[in-house]
């Protein structure tokens, strides 16, 4: 037992009380508007549509739907785009991670008694699950990039169990709806159906750039802008796919277990 214990040292991560040193993980991406130009070059070329200019002129990015790609810094030669390695990024109102006012379309409201029930609950939260959490992940439709990076929270080097949360197969079982996905419209009955079957008071995190606002796929025929025009959401974690960290981040979040940013 010994021999194995110095053979193989403790892998599992002290985070969040101590914060990680990965240097060259991929972040959010920021722009310097003191060294932009005006070129416009990373807002023709950016995929999702994020990056954009206000009436000032001031350039920024909608984070909720930013995939992280990397393109803005490859094409902007006076190097005000850049990555960096923050992924502390989950916020509880969607409009912290936007540049310009969210717009949202009376069709894409949620009916009013979400809203009602979200108020009821959010008190009530705190005091029910203490330091236990039980959570169901819901694939409304995504690519599985998010799945995989959830999957990675129980390996060794992350082990969300150490917090008191584990994994359940029944959303009558969770505490917690973890969603992937756009939610497609094929998805979209089903995941009001897992709301519905999961017992209040409950939290809903939406993962990755396409629950958030849809992504790459917003404005298509065949999905929705984000899952919170389906459900209510409490936390919103952008990335595509957000690493595990940053998803752990959210869900510590929305359960108030981290210092407010």
């Amino acid at each position: 037992m010994i021999k194995k214990i110095i053979q193989y040292p403790r892998l599992t991560q002290k985070y969040p009380k101590k914060p990680l040193d990965l240097p060259d993980f991929i972040g959010k991406p920021e722009i310097d508007n003191s060294k932009c130009t005006g070129c416009n070059e990373c807002i023709s070329a950016c995929p999702s549509g994020c990056i954009v200019r206000d009436e000032k002129g001031v350039i920024g990015i909608n984070l909720d739907e930013c995939i992280f790609c990397a393109r803005c810094e490859d094409v902007c030669a006076s190097g005000a785009a850049r990555m960096t390695s923050e992924f502390e990024l989950a916020q509880k109102d969607r409009r912290l991670l936007r540049k310009t006012p969210l717009v949202i379309e009376e069709r894409d409201i949620p009916d009013e008694r979400y809203e009602l029930i979200q108020r009821e609950v959010k008190e009530k939260i705190k005091k029910i699950y203490g330091r236990s959490l039980q959570i169901r992940v819901v694939d409304a439709g995504s690519c599985n990039g998010c799945d995989y990076e959830i999957n990675g929270l129980n390996n060794p080097f992350n082990d969300i169990e150490r917090f008191g949360i584990r994994f359940v197969p029944s959303p009558r079982h969770a505490d917690m709806l973890l969603v992937t996905g756009t939610a497609t419209r094929n998805m979209e009955l089903a995941l009001i159906k897992t709301y519905n079957a999961t017992p209040d008071p409950k939290l809903v995190v939406a993962v990755g750039a396409c629950a958030c606002s849809g992504g790459i796929f917003r404005d298509n025929y065949a999905t929705r802008n984000g899952i919170d025009c389906i459900v209510p959401v409490d936390v919103y974690v952008p990335g595509c796919p957000p690493r595990p960290h940053a998803i752990l981040y959210g869900i510590l979040k929305a359960l108030d277990r981290v210092g407010k940013k």
